[in-house]
């Protein structure tokens, strides 16, 4: 059994009009949420294994979800 999403049952769309390269140990957020961060263990095909830097709960989440997170925004979030 695979368990739904809010983006999955009320169809939100996660799509973004550019590329990103996304590779294990980037921090990244889903979607337009600032938060949480989650750090990326391992990527593989359109899936990355994460984990919450906060709860240290490990997650799969589907790659085109994930946005990375800059070292300047992490930087204007703690201000």
């Amino acid at each position: 059994m695979s368990l739904s999403s809010y983006s999955d049952i009320y169809a939100i769309s996660h799509d973004r009009g550019y590329e990103e390269d996304i590779q294990a140990g980037d921090l990244v957020r889903t979607g337009p949420n600032l938060y949480p961060h989650f750090e990326v263990v391992a990527v593989n095909g359109d899936k990355a294994w994460v984990r919450n830097t906060v709860t240290g709960a490990d997650s799969l989440a589907i790659l085109s979800r994930c946005r990375r997170i800059v070292p300047e925004a992490l930087a204007i979030a703690a201000e």
